[in-house]
């Protein structure tokens, strides 16, 4: 018999990684998520569960799996097992019309929780899992108000879908359902276009988790990209409350998406968590990479830090760098637009002419433009700096390489908002002992810790040690001045790749 009509696998794998924006759960990543839990949760016939934002069904089908073994003592008949645990335990939210049906075919065995083919009876079509059409409500911006999507791309007809989630749409949450759930367990949608420039999107994936808490659960677990960390558009509030929450028990990081999702990439990783109501010490945090994992149980701030550390190996090097009580780069870095030229900036010249004097380092080479486009031309202008680009290489090695080629700026050398200063030099040697230490392995693994998406802005800079750039710095040398162990120069090296500007 071939192979082909051996294989029987799961529709859910095969559907899970259909794209970006809405990815569906693996079955094995649902499990490994309610493995988190207690599992004497799975032989109380009275626990109640609700996934707001149903895809596939995935979680309410492998919770229905362990509550049917788990409620043989309780209801010994099957069938009226079956009846008790989808008419009075499990719930779901649909994100769309096509997702409900998909989630009802995977919980009841039929798209429609009325009909013959249903497992267990219900009245009406939707069951538990119901879904309805839900529009934006836009504000004087042309923002939805409750998830900011932008009016221009979807105040449109109503044949199309608007991705308006019941969920974070309104503003009693409890009027959904008037019941206590003991785990809310969700996959939710990560971003919406909020109608800026390219391809601008705004994440909503925080909005589903804060929406969960207000329903005051037993357990909370969600999976959502890991961006939070540390960045994230207007996610500063979300990060501060989540890193200070002592209720956040365990922490799976992934900071290779594919880890996780085969065949997806998501930029900065993903990671899925447990939030217990009633925890009140440390957290356990999973790091994750191949088929590999190492745990630690620690704060969710190490002393000093507003972001978190997603490598636990990295712990230990970065407590034996802050033991030396230097002061760091993120002290000498610009904000962005560090001359006030964005990037798209058009008056200027290919070549020296008139007024057009003033060589400007821009996206793919320089130009010159005249001395008034300049602002803070007192504090960088007449000096020499070093340059780096806000964003790092945009292949897949953007991680291990962690930014591109610093550059060496004379006097009267300025930049658009594509670079940030990175410090002001006394002279060109100087220039060149700050670059190389930036292409140190030491250097680049420090910006690494919080930098988690392409970005590179100042606070990125916030570990990194300032040198003496009077000396030439290598990696050697910096292992020897930190204590770095040959144990943990190996770790550093399996995340930051060589790079040829050294």
């Amino acid at each position: 018999m071939s192979d082909r009509v051996n294989h029987n696998p799961d529709v859910l794998s095969c559907l899970a990684n259909l794209s970006n924006d809405e990815v569906l759960t693996p079955p094995e990543v649902a499990n490994a998520m309610l493995d988190m839990l207690p599992q004497g949760l799975f032989k109380d016939p009275n626990a109640r569960f609700l996934d707001p934002a149903c895809k596939s069904g995935i979680f309410l089908r492998e919770i229905a799996k362990r509550l049917l073994e788990g409620l043989k003592d309780s209801f010994p008949d099957r069938q009226e097992r079956i009846d008790h645990i989808f008419h009075k335990q499990l719930y779901g939210i649909a994100i769309t019309e096509i997702t409900s049906l998909l989630a009802r075919r995977s919980l009841y065995c039929s798209k429609y929780a009325n009909s013959i083919y249903s497992v267990t009876s219900f009245d009406g079509t939707t069951g538990n899992i119901r879904f309805k059409q839900i529009e934006h409500t836009w504000n004087g911006n042309g923002k939805c108000q409750y998830c900011g999507a932008s009016k221009e791309q979807f105040d449109r007809g109503k044949e199309f879908e608007s991705h308006a989630y019941e969920f974070i749409h309104g503003k009693n949450i409890k009027e959904l359902y008037n019941m206590k759930f003991d785990l809310i367990i969700s996959n939710p949608p990560y971003q919406i276009s909020d109608g800026g420039y390219g391809d601008s999107a705004k994440p909503i994936y925080h909005l589903f988790v804060e929406q969960a808490k207000k329903l005051k659960p037993r357990y909370l677990s969600m999976i959502i990209p890991a961006r939070w960390y540390s960045g994230g558009k207007g996610l500063n509030e979300f990060r501060k409350v989540m890193l200070n929450d002592a209720r956040l028990s365990v922490i799976h990081d992934y900071p290779e998406t594919k880890d996780c999702f085969p065949g997806v990439n998501i930029r900065g990783g993903v990671c899925y968590f447990l939030w217990d109501r009633d925890n009140k010490g440390l957290c356990e945090i999973y790091s994750h990479r191949s088929d590999a994992f190492d745990v630690i149980t620690r704060p969710l701030l190490e002393v000093g830090a507003d972001t978190f550390i997603r490598y636990n190996k990295a712990i230990q090097i970065l407590r034996k760098v802050q033991e030396h009580n230097e002061p760091t780069m993120e002290q000498l870095v610009s904000s962005r637009k560090p001359f006030g030229i964005p990037t798209n900036f058009s008056d200027y010249e290919d070549k020296p002419t008139g007024l057009y004097k003033i060589k400007i380092f821009k996206n793919g080479g320089y130009a010159y433009v005249r001395l008034d486009s300049l602002t803070n031309r007192e504090k960088y202008l007449g000096k020499y700096k070093v340059l780096v680009s806000k964003a790092s290489p945009g292949s897949d090695d953007y991680p291990h390489l962690v930014f591109s080629e610093p550059i060496v700026a004379h006097p009267n050398e300025a930049c658009t908002e594509t670079y940030l200063v990175v410090s002001l030099v006394e002279d060109e040697e100087q220039g060149k002992h700050l670059k190389m230490y930036m292409a140190t392995k030491f250097f680049r693994f420090l910006v690494l810790l919080i930098k988690n998406t392409q970005d590179v802005p100042k606070r990125v800079y916030s570990f990194v040690p300032q040198q003496n750039l009077d000396e030439e710095w290598d990696d050697e040398k910096l292992y020897l001045k930190y204590n770095i162990s040959e144990d943990e120069q190996a770790f550093i090296h399996t995340l930051v790749k060589d790079v040829a500007w050294k």
